[in-house]
């Protein structure tokens, strides 16, 4: 799968309120994590398969194709322009003529009108534009480039709503990991409990012992149902980001991600200038800001249109017109037109059309230096989450040692239950944040590749 840059987790990262509850209690799992969520058979994912069902299903992407035909939808009426331009009419006219004597002079003899007249006016004119200075290819052109900036925006929108589906399936997992730990510490909680009861039993501890155990218990089962409203929250957002019910029950497979440290920076950084939408939207809109100057240009040279025009006159006012009462007449013509005005009229709109390519260049340059910024941040990241991984190993195996120590320390009546008690919540806590870091880090990965403009592939 390709992953690529930024986006807002669909849930804040549940490690916060975790570890703060687990400061006293550790994590755990709720007593509805022994009991299912819903009487349906939930539903297993994988990274893949999330991400395909969100991109499938995505209302934003349907939107996104409506502007990309839209944009076809402009240049095909770019097209249209370029063809010969076609028109026919018939004209009925009535004339009412009181004074229809007509003498130019008094030794000129009258000439006599009728009283009205009618007659009928056909026309068919039919009209090629030979030579327009080329602004109909630079328009079709631009149309097209923006048709392809369109299609970068899609493009844009569907690594976006692949990398929100990515980060609701970490939180996810981190969520379902936190549980299962939780699961192990009640366990071990109970059968600390039990121990506890019968050194009561047999006098060797006091009754508040017994308690503390079961006071740990209780905090633990109250992190496990942060724990659980947490994830019906995040799984209720993963449905709706992947189109599925609302009401479906969702469990997320391992979600390693692979070792992206065989990869230098340099290589992460030239991928993504060659593959980030942004910077070719901006090359897109360079070469259209290149068409607009030499459309301007264009604009003030001469052109040549071809014509051909028939006309049928019928000045007798029937329909049908009698023997040789009516005209039919075709003309056919080149015509040469120069609006010469436009060499002096036009220097401020290409001197405008100049800066906008201008703009265009330097934003580039700007995009390149934050997107070079963004990746940097990325595998920086990606190494720190991952170097956390290796801290948290150790300290687990300090903490194991540790409880070890408290639980034998304990049994030999040396350690309060106390001790014990702090022993075993620092080692599930520890627990707790090695498969937060974990998935931290399979998420700072695709957050990586997500900034080189590769999360879907």
């Amino acid at each position: 799968m390709k992953p690529r840059s930024n986006a807002s987790a669909v849930l804040p990262a549940p490690g916060r309120g975790v570890r703060s509850a687990a400061l006293i209690g550790g994590l755990s799992l709720i007593m509805a994590f022994a009991q299912p969520v819903a009487a349906q058979e939930a539903k297993h994912l994988n990274l893949q398969e999330a991400v395909q069902l969100g991109v499938q299903n995505s209302k934003v992407l349907r939107l996104s194709q409506t502007k990309i035909d839209q944009a076809i939808s402009r240049f095909n009426q770019v097209k249209d322009e370029a063809k010969p331009k076609a028109s026919a009419s018939y004209t009925y006219n009535h004339a009412e003529i009181p004074s229809n004597i007509l003498q130019m002079s008094e030794n000129a003899e009258p000439f006599f009108l009728p009283k009205r007249a009618d007659a009928l006016l056909g026309t068919i004119s039919v009209q090629e534009v030979i030579f327009a200075g080329n602004k109909l290819k630079y328009a079709k052109e631009s149309t097209d480039l923006m048709a392809q900036v369109a299609r970068l925006d899609a493009e844009k929108d569907k690594d976006e709503i692949a990398y929100h589906v990515t980060n609701a399936y970490f939180n996810l997992y981190k969520l379902q990991q936190s549980q299962k730990v939780v699961a192990q510490n009640l366990q071990a909680i109970d059968k600390q409990i039990k121990q506890a009861q019968r050194f009561f039993e047999q006098g060797i501890v006091t009754k508040n012992d017994v308690l503390r155990f079961k006071l740990q218990r209780s905090n633990v089962e109250l992190t496990g149902a942060d724990l659980e409203t947490n994830r019906k929250i995040v799984v209720y957002n993963l449905n709706v980001l992947l189109g599925l019910p609302e009401n479906n029950d969702l469990v997320v497979d391992n979600a390693a991600a692979p070792d992206g440290r065989n990869v230098s920076l340099a290589a992460y950084v030239d991928s993504a200038l060659a593959n980030r939408e942004e910077l070719q939207a901006i090359d897109l809109n360079s070469r259209a800001a290149e068409n607009n100057i030499k459309s301007i240009k264009a604009d003030a040279l001469p052109a040549l249109v071809a014509s051909a025009d028939a006309y049928h006159i019928n000045p007798s006012g029937s329909i049908i017109p009698p023997t040789h009462g009516s005209l039919a007449i075709g003309t056919v013509g080149l015509t040469a037109a120069w609006n010469f005005d436009r060499l002096w009229t036009n220097k401020n709109k290409i001197a405008e059309a100049k800066i906008q390519k201008t703009q265009l260049d330097i934003s580039r340059e700007l995009t390149t230096d934050q997107l070079k910024t963004e990746v940097n941040q990325s595998y920086q990241r990606y190494l720190l989450a991952l170097e956390k991984i290796n801290i948290l190993q150790t300290s687990i195996a300090q903490a194991e040692e540790n409880d070890r120590s408290e639980a034998s320390r304990y049994t030999n009546k040396v350690a309060s239950a106390t001790d014990r008690i702090e022993a075993q919540t620092r080692l599930y806590q520890a627990l707790i944040n090695l498969e937060l870091a974990k998935a931290d880090a399979g998420l700072a990965y695709y957050t990586l590749i997500k900034s080189t403009g590769n999360i879907l592939h």
